[in-house]
């Protein structure tokens, strides 16, 4: 009762630092509404995002269409916001994989130490020898394009940040006087591990997931850009931006409109994540 009430007690202190944040704020309403728009997008959206109608194409923005047509006539805004669900899609799914691989493995080489943990970090050290894009790029090249392997190889591109953050977090923690105290008593490696360990090891992880979405996002939309994510017709801020470059001359919105929604969400995911970071950070605890 009385752990359950220090974490509800702490749950409380986080929220009230990180609403007293007006960027931390402003961007997690905006980032609500996009996500808003995502899950409602057949309902929030007058056009079907991938039908062609070649007498509207290149129009500009109007009451019609509020931000315009593309090539193909398709309305830019009703393709942005389905596009909002695959970028939003790629950016959860790849960052669970990093998370639930890279903590599993730093759990493990931090908290058995020796051989172990020499083996997982050199492996680790492998994946980090090409940065995070280049390597996401050669997974997709060698696997094939495509949106679920645009997923895979962002997830694996990101585990090794969250291993070393996961190992580093398990080092310290693991010399703490509760988890000796859990050691003397016989508590199992499982039980120690999943019960004392790890959940007081997840605020550098939550800090991280957020920011590192929004670097997934990026990295998706620049793999579609590339012609190695998402496929024509499919909306996607990379392909889109990719696939109306030409016309930019005669119509920016079909390229501006999409690099807007890249830029916006990934700008409210760093805030956010800013945020998190004061508010989890104990040092911010009397401040303000």
């Amino acid at each position: 009762m009385e752990e359950t009430t220090i974490r509800q007690s702490e749950t409380k202190r986080i929220m009230r630092q990180l609403l007293k944040n007006r960027r931390a704020v402003v961007g997690g309403i905006v980032l609500f509404v996009i996500i808003f728009l995502a899950i409602f997008a057949p309902y929030v959206t007058p056009y079907d995002p991938v039908k062609q109608n070649i007498r509207n194409r290149l129009q500009g923005p109007s009451r019609e269409h509020i931000f315009g047509t593309d090539q193909f006539g398709r309305d830019t805004y009703t393709r942005v916001v389905y596009g909002a669900r695959l970028s939003l899609r790629v950016g959860f799914s790849s960052i669970l994989i990093a998370i639930v691989v890279g903590c599993l493995l730093g759990l493990v080489a931090g908290f058995y130490g020796g051989l172990l943990d020499n083996i997982i970090m050199r492996f680790v050290d492998i994946l980090m020898a090409l940065p995070g894009f280049l390597l996401a790029l050669a997974i997709v090249a060698a696997l094939g394009p495509g949106l679920d392997n645009v997923i895979i190889a962002i997830g694996i591109s990101y585990i090794p940040s969250f291993a070393r953050l996961m190992r580093s977090s398990v080092l310290t923690i693991r010399e703490l006087d509760y988890v000796s105290a859990a050691e003397a008593i016989g508590s199992s490696d499982a039980r120690m591990i999943f019960r004392h360990i790890l959940p007081n090891s997840l605020n550098p992880i939550i800090v991280m997931a957020t920011l590192s979405l929004a670097g997934a996002i990026l990295s998706a939309a620049g793999l579609s850009f590339l012609g190695m994510g998402a496929q024509p017709p499919t909306p996607e801020w990379g392909s889109m931006i990719s696939a109306a470059r030409p016309f930019i001359r005669v119509s920016h919105w079909a390229v501006t409109i999409p690099g807007l929604a890249i830029f916006t969400t990934v700008l409210c995911l760093n805030l956010v994540g800013d945020g998190l970071r004061d508010a989890l950070d104990p040092r911010m605890k009397n401040v303000g």
